[in-house]
Protein backbone atom coordinates (compact mmCIF):
# COMPACT_ATOMS: atom_id res chain seq x y z
CA UNK A 1 0.00 0.00 0.00
CA UNK A 2 1.18 3.53 -0.78
CA UNK A 3 1.19 6.13 1.94
CA UNK A 4 -0.04 9.64 1.12
CA UNK A 5 3.41 11.02 0.26
CA UNK A 6 4.26 8.06 -1.96
CA UNK A 7 0.93 8.33 -3.75
CA UNK A 8 1.44 12.00 -4.48
CA UNK A 9 4.97 11.29 -5.70
CA UNK A 10 3.82 8.56 -8.10
CA UNK A 11 0.69 10.27 -9.41
CA UNK A 12 1.41 13.95 -8.99
CA UNK A 13 3.03 14.26 -12.43
CA UNK A 14 0.39 12.14 -14.15
CA UNK A 15 -1.63 15.16 -15.27
CA UNK A 16 -2.28 14.71 -18.94
CA UNK A 17 -4.59 15.63 -21.78
CA UNK A 18 -6.04 19.00 -20.86
CA UNK A 19 -2.94 19.80 -18.81
CA UNK A 20 -0.47 19.41 -21.69
CA UNK A 21 -0.72 21.82 -24.63
CA UNK A 22 -1.43 20.32 -28.01
CA UNK A 23 1.72 20.20 -30.10
CA UNK A 24 1.57 21.85 -33.50
CA UNK A 25 3.85 20.38 -36.12
CA UNK A 26 4.59 21.40 -39.66
CA UNK A 27 2.87 19.39 -42.35
CA UNK A 28 4.98 16.45 -43.33
CA UNK A 29 7.46 16.94 -40.48
CA UNK A 30 8.60 13.93 -38.49
CA UNK A 31 6.86 13.63 -35.11
CA UNK A 32 8.82 10.75 -33.53
CA UNK A 33 8.04 8.57 -30.56
CA UNK A 34 11.17 7.19 -28.91
CA UNK A 35 10.58 4.30 -26.51
CA UNK A 36 13.16 2.45 -24.44
CA UNK A 37 12.42 -1.04 -23.13
CA UNK A 38 14.86 -2.34 -20.51
CA UNK A 39 15.01 -6.12 -20.02
CA UNK A 40 16.34 -6.51 -16.48
CA UNK A 41 18.13 -9.71 -15.62
CA UNK A 42 20.28 -10.09 -18.76
CA UNK A 43 18.78 -11.41 -21.99
CA UNK A 44 20.45 -14.45 -23.54
CA UNK A 45 21.20 -12.97 -26.95
CA UNK A 46 22.43 -16.30 -28.30
CA UNK A 47 18.99 -17.78 -27.65
CA UNK A 48 16.91 -14.77 -28.71
CA UNK A 49 18.95 -14.36 -31.94
CA UNK A 50 20.78 -17.66 -32.43
CA UNK A 51 23.76 -17.55 -34.83
CA UNK A 52 22.70 -20.74 -36.57
CA UNK A 53 25.35 -20.33 -39.26
CA UNK A 54 28.23 -20.27 -36.79
CA UNK A 55 29.68 -23.79 -36.34
CA UNK A 56 30.45 -23.00 -32.72
CA UNK A 57 26.78 -22.44 -31.85
CA UNK A 58 25.62 -26.06 -31.73
CA UNK A 59 28.92 -27.12 -30.15
CA UNK A 60 28.27 -24.74 -27.23
CA UNK A 61 24.52 -25.14 -26.91
CA UNK A 62 24.29 -28.83 -27.87
CA UNK A 63 20.82 -30.15 -26.98
CA UNK A 64 19.73 -26.64 -26.01
CA UNK A 65 20.30 -25.15 -29.46
CA UNK A 66 17.08 -23.46 -30.58
CA UNK A 67 14.94 -25.76 -32.70
CA UNK A 68 12.79 -24.41 -35.54
CA UNK A 69 14.28 -20.89 -35.43
CA UNK A 70 12.86 -18.13 -37.62
CA UNK A 71 15.58 -17.57 -40.23
CA UNK A 72 16.68 -13.97 -40.84
CA UNK A 73 19.65 -14.64 -43.13
CA UNK A 74 22.31 -17.26 -43.67
CA UNK A 75 23.89 -16.64 -40.26
CA UNK A 76 21.17 -15.49 -37.85
CA UNK A 77 17.65 -16.43 -36.85
CA UNK A 78 15.09 -15.45 -34.22
CA UNK A 79 13.73 -17.54 -31.37
CA UNK A 80 10.44 -19.15 -32.51
CA UNK A 81 8.54 -17.18 -29.87
CA UNK A 82 9.34 -13.93 -31.71
CA UNK A 83 6.86 -14.30 -34.56
CA UNK A 84 5.71 -10.67 -34.53
CA UNK A 85 9.29 -9.42 -34.44
CA UNK A 86 10.07 -11.67 -37.42
CA UNK A 87 7.14 -10.11 -39.28
CA UNK A 88 8.35 -6.61 -38.38
CA UNK A 89 11.85 -7.57 -39.53
CA UNK A 90 10.49 -8.70 -42.91
CA UNK A 91 8.58 -5.42 -43.18
CA UNK A 92 11.89 -3.56 -42.62
CA UNK A 93 10.64 -2.30 -39.24
CA UNK A 94 13.17 -4.13 -37.05
CA UNK A 95 16.95 -4.27 -36.85
CA UNK A 96 19.04 -6.59 -34.69
CA UNK A 97 22.32 -5.33 -33.21
CA UNK A 98 24.27 -8.43 -32.19
CA UNK A 99 27.43 -8.81 -30.10
CA UNK A 100 26.59 -5.45 -28.52
CA UNK A 101 27.18 -4.31 -24.95
CA UNK A 102 27.54 -1.33 -22.65
CA UNK A 103 31.07 -0.44 -21.42
CA UNK A 104 30.46 -2.47 -18.23
CA UNK A 105 32.60 -5.64 -18.08
CA UNK A 106 31.79 -7.22 -14.71
CA UNK A 107 28.75 -9.37 -13.98
CA UNK A 108 26.65 -7.63 -11.32
CA UNK A 109 23.04 -7.07 -12.35
CA UNK A 110 22.74 -3.93 -10.26
CA UNK A 111 25.93 -2.32 -11.54
CA UNK A 112 25.19 -3.38 -15.10
CA UNK A 113 21.72 -1.85 -14.92
CA UNK A 114 23.17 1.35 -13.45
CA UNK A 115 25.52 1.70 -16.43
CA UNK A 116 22.85 0.84 -19.01
CA UNK A 117 20.23 3.21 -17.60
CA UNK A 118 22.35 6.06 -16.24
CA UNK A 119 24.38 6.43 -19.43
CA UNK A 120 27.63 6.73 -17.49
CA UNK A 121 30.57 4.45 -18.24
CA UNK A 122 30.89 3.21 -14.64
CA UNK A 123 28.31 2.20 -12.02
CA UNK A 124 27.27 4.30 -9.06
CA UNK A 125 25.42 7.08 -10.90
CA UNK A 126 21.83 6.50 -9.85
CA UNK A 127 20.28 9.97 -9.67
CA UNK A 128 19.54 10.58 -13.35
CA UNK A 129 19.09 8.51 -16.48
CA UNK A 130 20.12 9.30 -20.04
CA UNK A 131 16.53 9.32 -21.30
CA UNK A 132 15.52 11.97 -18.77
CA UNK A 133 18.54 14.04 -19.74
CA UNK A 134 17.46 13.68 -23.36
CA UNK A 135 14.18 15.37 -22.45
CA UNK A 136 16.14 18.33 -21.09
CA UNK A 137 17.82 19.04 -24.44
CA UNK A 138 14.92 18.35 -26.82
CA UNK A 139 12.96 21.25 -28.30
CA UNK A 140 9.48 21.65 -26.82
CA UNK A 141 7.78 20.44 -30.01
CA UNK A 142 9.47 17.04 -29.59
CA UNK A 143 8.49 16.49 -25.98
CA UNK A 144 4.89 17.67 -25.58
CA UNK A 145 5.41 20.30 -22.92
CA UNK A 146 8.54 18.69 -21.52
CA UNK A 147 6.90 15.48 -20.36
CA UNK A 148 8.18 11.93 -20.66
CA UNK A 149 6.29 8.75 -19.75
CA UNK A 150 7.65 6.36 -17.11
CA UNK A 151 5.73 3.08 -17.00
CA UNK A 152 5.71 1.14 -13.75
CA UNK A 153 5.07 1.70 -10.06
CA UNK A 154 8.68 2.87 -9.72
CA UNK A 155 10.07 4.99 -12.59
CA UNK A 156 12.99 3.22 -14.31
CA UNK A 157 16.37 4.82 -13.61
CA UNK A 158 16.74 5.64 -17.31
CA UNK A 159 13.82 8.08 -16.95
CA UNK A 160 14.67 9.61 -13.57
CA UNK A 161 15.92 13.17 -13.27
CA UNK A 162 14.85 16.78 -13.21
CA UNK A 163 12.83 16.75 -16.45
CA UNK A 164 9.10 16.42 -15.90
CA UNK A 165 7.85 12.85 -16.21
CA UNK A 166 4.35 11.44 -16.19
CA UNK A 167 4.07 8.19 -14.25
CA UNK A 168 1.61 5.46 -15.16
CA UNK A 169 1.29 1.89 -13.97
CA UNK A 170 -1.51 -0.59 -14.66
CA UNK A 171 -3.62 -1.50 -11.68
CA UNK A 172 -3.80 -5.07 -10.45
CA UNK A 173 -7.14 -4.36 -8.74
CA UNK A 174 -10.42 -5.71 -10.07
CA UNK A 175 -13.18 -3.42 -8.86
CA UNK A 176 -16.66 -4.88 -8.28
CA UNK A 177 -18.24 -1.44 -7.98
CA UNK A 178 -17.71 1.04 -10.84
CA UNK A 179 -18.79 3.86 -8.53
CA UNK A 180 -16.00 3.27 -6.04
CA UNK A 181 -13.37 5.58 -7.69
CA UNK A 182 -15.78 8.56 -7.88
CA UNK A 183 -16.78 8.03 -4.24
CA UNK A 184 -13.13 7.94 -3.17
CA UNK A 185 -12.50 11.10 -5.18
CA UNK A 186 -15.41 12.86 -3.51
CA UNK A 187 -14.10 11.86 -0.09
CA UNK A 188 -10.63 13.25 -0.89
CA UNK A 189 -12.14 16.48 -2.23
CA UNK A 190 -13.71 17.07 1.18
CA UNK A 191 -10.68 16.13 3.24
CA UNK A 192 -7.49 16.51 1.17
CA UNK A 193 -7.70 18.67 -1.99
CA UNK A 194 -4.08 17.97 -3.03
CA UNK A 195 -4.62 14.23 -2.87
CA UNK A 196 -7.93 14.64 -4.69
CA UNK A 197 -6.21 16.42 -7.59
CA UNK A 198 -3.56 13.70 -7.82
CA UNK A 199 -6.18 10.96 -7.69
CA UNK A 200 -8.30 12.70 -10.34
CA UNK A 201 -5.40 13.03 -12.79
CA UNK A 202 -4.38 9.42 -12.15
CA UNK A 203 -7.92 8.25 -12.96
CA UNK A 204 -7.91 10.39 -16.11
CA UNK A 205 -4.61 8.88 -17.22
CA UNK A 206 -5.92 5.37 -16.58
CA UNK A 207 -8.96 6.08 -18.71
CA UNK A 208 -6.77 7.31 -21.55
CA UNK A 209 -4.61 4.21 -21.24
CA UNK A 210 -7.71 2.05 -21.55
CA UNK A 211 -8.02 0.93 -17.95
CA UNK A 212 -11.17 2.69 -16.79
CA UNK A 213 -12.60 1.14 -13.64
CA UNK A 214 -10.51 -1.98 -13.31
CA UNK A 215 -12.57 -3.96 -15.84
CA UNK A 216 -9.59 -4.08 -18.18
CA UNK A 217 -7.08 -4.94 -15.47
CA UNK A 218 -6.97 -8.55 -16.57
CA UNK A 219 -5.09 -7.59 -19.72
CA UNK A 220 -2.34 -5.99 -17.60
CA UNK A 221 -1.69 -8.97 -15.36
CA UNK A 222 -1.43 -12.72 -15.52
CA UNK A 223 0.65 -14.48 -18.12
CA UNK A 224 1.53 -11.53 -20.38
CA UNK A 225 2.10 -8.39 -18.27
CA UNK A 226 4.55 -6.84 -20.75
CA UNK A 227 1.94 -6.88 -23.51
CA UNK A 228 -0.62 -5.21 -21.27
CA UNK A 229 1.77 -2.50 -20.10
CA UNK A 230 2.79 -1.78 -23.68
CA UNK A 231 -0.86 -1.52 -24.71
CA UNK A 232 -1.62 1.14 -22.10
CA UNK A 233 1.61 3.04 -22.73
CA UNK A 234 1.00 3.07 -26.49
CA UNK A 235 -2.46 4.55 -26.04
CA UNK A 236 -0.94 7.46 -24.13
CA UNK A 237 1.85 7.92 -26.65
CA UNK A 238 -0.56 7.80 -29.59
CA UNK A 239 -2.32 10.99 -28.54
CA UNK A 240 -1.42 14.22 -30.33
CA UNK A 241 -1.17 15.90 -26.92
CA UNK A 242 0.62 12.99 -25.29
CA UNK A 243 4.24 12.29 -24.41
CA UNK A 244 6.78 11.55 -27.13
CA UNK A 245 9.42 9.73 -25.07
CA UNK A 246 8.79 6.71 -22.82
CA UNK A 247 10.58 4.08 -20.74
CA UNK A 248 9.46 0.64 -19.64
CA UNK A 249 11.43 -1.89 -17.60
CA UNK A 250 10.60 -5.59 -17.52
CA UNK A 251 12.08 -7.91 -14.89
CA UNK A 252 12.69 -11.65 -14.86
CA UNK A 253 15.34 -12.23 -17.56
CA UNK A 254 17.87 -13.90 -15.22
CA UNK A 255 17.76 -17.43 -16.65
CA UNK A 256 20.22 -19.43 -14.55
CA UNK A 257 18.00 -22.53 -14.52
CA UNK A 258 15.59 -24.21 -16.95
CA UNK A 259 16.06 -21.44 -19.44
CA UNK A 260 14.27 -23.00 -22.40
CA UNK A 261 10.76 -22.85 -20.93
CA UNK A 262 11.23 -19.59 -19.04
CA UNK A 263 12.76 -17.73 -21.97
CA UNK A 264 10.08 -18.93 -24.39
CA UNK A 265 7.39 -17.41 -22.14
CA UNK A 266 9.30 -14.14 -21.67
CA UNK A 267 10.00 -13.72 -25.38
CA UNK A 268 6.36 -14.45 -26.24
CA UNK A 269 5.32 -11.62 -23.93
CA UNK A 270 7.97 -9.23 -25.29
CA UNK A 271 6.86 -10.13 -28.81
CA UNK A 272 3.29 -9.29 -27.86
CA UNK A 273 4.41 -5.97 -26.40
CA UNK A 274 6.13 -4.98 -29.65
CA UNK A 275 3.01 -5.92 -31.60
CA UNK A 276 0.83 -3.94 -29.16
CA UNK A 277 2.89 -0.81 -29.74
CA UNK A 278 2.47 -1.22 -33.49
CA UNK A 279 -1.30 -1.72 -33.22
CA UNK A 280 -2.10 0.96 -30.64
CA UNK A 281 0.16 3.67 -32.05
CA UNK A 282 -1.68 3.49 -35.36
CA UNK A 283 -0.48 6.23 -37.74
CA UNK A 284 2.19 7.27 -35.20
CA UNK A 285 3.96 3.94 -35.75
CA UNK A 286 5.61 5.22 -38.94
CA UNK A 287 7.75 7.64 -36.89
CA UNK A 288 8.29 5.36 -33.88
CA UNK A 289 11.63 3.94 -32.74
CA UNK A 290 11.75 1.38 -29.92
CA UNK A 291 15.08 0.44 -28.35
CA UNK A 292 15.13 -2.94 -26.58
CA UNK A 293 18.24 -3.40 -24.43
CA UNK A 294 19.52 -5.39 -21.47
CA UNK A 295 22.40 -4.91 -19.01
CA UNK A 296 24.61 -7.72 -20.38
CA UNK A 297 24.39 -11.14 -22.01
CA UNK A 298 24.82 -14.68 -20.77
CA UNK A 299 27.42 -17.40 -21.06
CA UNK A 300 27.91 -19.02 -24.43
CA UNK A 301 27.62 -22.53 -22.99
CA UNK A 302 24.74 -24.00 -20.99
CA UNK A 303 25.41 -24.61 -17.30
CA UNK A 304 24.60 -27.69 -15.20
CA UNK A 305 21.11 -26.48 -14.29
CA UNK A 306 19.93 -26.13 -17.89
CA UNK A 307 20.43 -22.38 -17.91
CA UNK A 308 23.09 -19.76 -18.58
CA UNK A 309 25.08 -17.56 -16.23
CA UNK A 310 26.05 -13.89 -16.39
CA UNK A 311 27.99 -13.01 -19.51
CA UNK A 312 28.98 -10.08 -21.72
CA UNK A 313 27.74 -9.29 -25.24
CA UNK A 314 24.13 -9.87 -26.24
CA UNK A 315 21.56 -8.74 -28.79
CA UNK A 316 19.71 -5.41 -28.81
CA UNK A 317 16.85 -4.39 -31.07
CA UNK A 318 15.58 -1.27 -32.81
CA UNK A 319 11.93 -1.70 -33.77
CA UNK A 320 9.37 0.65 -35.31
CA UNK A 321 8.10 2.19 -38.49
CA UNK A 322 10.85 4.80 -38.23
CA UNK A 323 13.60 2.15 -38.27
CA UNK A 324 15.64 1.21 -41.33
CA UNK A 325 15.06 -2.46 -40.64
CA UNK A 326 15.36 -5.90 -42.13
CA UNK A 327 19.02 -6.12 -41.10
CA UNK A 328 21.27 -7.80 -38.55
CA UNK A 329 24.09 -5.35 -37.80
CA UNK A 330 27.13 -6.89 -36.17
CA UNK A 331 30.90 -7.20 -36.22
CA UNK A 332 30.50 -10.88 -35.49
CA UNK A 333 33.39 -12.18 -33.37
CA UNK A 334 32.62 -15.87 -33.77
CA UNK A 335 32.00 -18.59 -31.17
CA UNK A 336 35.27 -20.49 -31.43
CA UNK A 337 36.81 -21.04 -28.02
CA UNK A 338 39.67 -18.62 -28.71
CA UNK A 339 37.17 -15.96 -29.76
CA UNK A 340 35.13 -15.96 -26.54
CA UNK A 341 35.57 -13.24 -23.92
CA UNK A 342 37.50 -14.81 -21.03
CA UNK A 343 36.85 -18.17 -22.69
CA UNK A 344 33.16 -18.14 -21.76
CA UNK A 345 31.16 -15.22 -23.24
CA UNK A 346 30.22 -13.73 -26.59
CA UNK A 347 32.84 -11.04 -27.25
CA UNK A 348 31.50 -7.44 -27.25
CA UNK A 349 32.26 -5.73 -30.56
CA UNK A 350 29.65 -2.94 -30.71
CA UNK A 351 29.22 -0.26 -28.06
CA UNK A 352 25.51 0.16 -27.44
CA UNK A 353 26.07 3.85 -26.75
CA UNK A 354 27.19 4.34 -30.36
CA UNK A 355 23.89 2.85 -31.55
CA UNK A 356 21.78 5.01 -29.24
CA UNK A 357 23.76 8.16 -30.00
CA UNK A 358 23.41 7.56 -33.72
CA UNK A 359 19.67 6.98 -33.43
CA UNK A 360 19.21 10.18 -31.42
CA UNK A 361 21.33 12.10 -33.91
CA UNK A 362 19.11 11.03 -36.77
CA UNK A 363 15.82 11.49 -34.91
CA UNK A 364 16.53 14.81 -33.24
CA UNK A 365 19.57 16.27 -35.02
CA UNK A 366 21.53 16.40 -31.76
CA UNK A 367 25.17 17.41 -31.91
CA UNK A 368 27.97 15.01 -30.92
CA UNK A 369 29.03 17.42 -28.16
CA UNK A 370 25.57 17.38 -26.54
CA UNK A 371 25.42 13.60 -26.78
CA UNK A 372 28.88 13.23 -25.23
CA UNK A 373 28.41 15.75 -22.43
CA UNK A 374 24.74 15.89 -21.50
CA UNK A 375 23.28 12.50 -22.41
CA UNK A 376 26.19 10.03 -22.25
CA UNK A 377 28.83 11.84 -20.16
CA UNK A 378 32.49 11.11 -20.83
CA UNK A 379 31.71 9.28 -24.07
CA UNK A 380 33.38 11.59 -26.59
CA UNK A 381 35.52 8.69 -27.84
CA UNK A 382 32.37 6.74 -28.74
CA UNK A 383 31.25 8.18 -32.06
CA UNK A 384 27.56 7.99 -33.09
CA UNK A 385 26.93 5.13 -35.49
CA UNK A 386 24.31 6.32 -37.97
CA UNK A 387 22.11 4.64 -40.55
CA UNK A 388 19.44 3.30 -38.16
CA UNK A 389 16.52 5.57 -39.04
CA UNK A 390 14.47 5.35 -42.22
Amino acid sequence: MLNRRSFLTVTGTAAFGAFIPRVASAAGARDPRFITIILRGALDGLAAVPPVGDPGYERLRQAFAITSPLKLDGMFALHPSLTNLARQYRASHATVIHASATPYRARSHFDGQDVLESGYSIPGHTKTGWLNRLLKVLPATQRAGGTGLAVGTVPPLVMRGSAEVMGWAPSSLSLRDDNLPPRILAMYQDTDPALARAFDTALATDRLAGETTGEASGQYSGKYPMTGMATGAARLLARDDGPRVAALAFNGWDTHTRESKKLAELLTDLDGALAAFETELGPKWKDTVILVATEFGRTAAINGTQGTDHGQATAAFLVGGGVKGGRVITDWPGLGQAKLYEGRDLMPTTDLRAVIKGSLTELYDLSPSVLASDIFPDSAAVKPATGWIA
